[in-house]
């Protein structure tokens, strides 16, 4: 049996006064960050003081109850895989009952999953999240996908307007083929995360886009592992550090 975090230390920032639109938590052996994504697109009627704010709550709840079912391992292809493909499955479910089919104004996030298993630990990023793994030889790794906004900035916008109309024609195509993957409230997005396969790991960072960032919100933290009899349950928001 993989051991569980334990957190140690969390860090969170809101530098320019905004909701929060972050979460982290863990629960045994899984442990994640969420960075929710500001709203380019008309909101909708979802309760909460934002839809990222509401959206990063929900999935911060939901990854806490899929942590302890692996059910669809051999299909997602790994542990971390399994964990977010049931909560993306549920918040499917939520999704279809507050709006219907509506997908592109739907409320998304990146968001960095750590899974520990008897092998090691499972990284698992969408977007630009991050997280660092501390090896117990010393060394450390560090794991993010697609900056959210590379492609936009790869068009070297001309003005002001032009770079929101970007941005907002960028979101509305994300989760199609070709183009930036985020947790939404397709389950296949799972399929298009970052995943890499590490040891067993001493200490991991988990944090979020604008963790640190001049301005920005963001947050920190720490965990360590504990024996999987002694499990672990709780649900910080910002940045997490784990370690063993």
């Amino acid at each position: 049996m993989p051991n569980s975090w334990r957190h140690s230390v969390r860090v969170q920032t809101e530098g320019d006064g905004h909701v929060t639109e972050d979460a982290c938590g863990f629960t045994g052996a899984s442990a994640w960050v969420i960075d929710g994504a500001t709203s380019l697109l008309p909101e909708l009627d979802l309760p909460g003081a934002s839809n990222p704010s509401w959206y990063a709550r929900t999935l911060d709840l939901l990854l806490s109850e899929s942590s302890g079912s692996l059910g669809r391992t051999e299909a997602t292809g790994s542990e971390a895989g399994s964990v977010l493909d049931q909560a993306l499955r549920r918040v499917d479910r939520v999704a279809e009952e507050r709006a219907a089919g509506e997908r592109t104004r739907f409320p998304s996030a990146a968001l960095a999953l750590a899974q520990l298993t008897t092998n090691g630990v499972e990284v698992l990023v969408l977007a630009d999240c991050h997280a660092a793994v501390e090896l117990e030889d010393g060394s450390v790794i560090h794991v993010t996908s697609e900056p959210a906004d590379l492609r936009v900035h790869r068009e070297h916008p001309a003005d002001p307007e032009q770079a929101r109309e970007l941005l907002r024609r960028d979101r509305e195509l994300r989760n199609t083929p070709g183009r930036l993957w985020v947790a939404r409230r397709e389950p296949e997005a799972v399929q298009h995360a970052h995943l890499v396969r590490l040891p067993r790991p001493a200490r991991v960072v988990l944090a979020s886009a604008r963790a640190g960032g001049a301005g920005g919100g963001g947050g920190g933290g720490r965990c360590r592992r504990r024996p999987s009899s002694d499990r672990g349950t709780g649900t910080p928001a910002g940045r997490g550090r784990l370690r063993d």
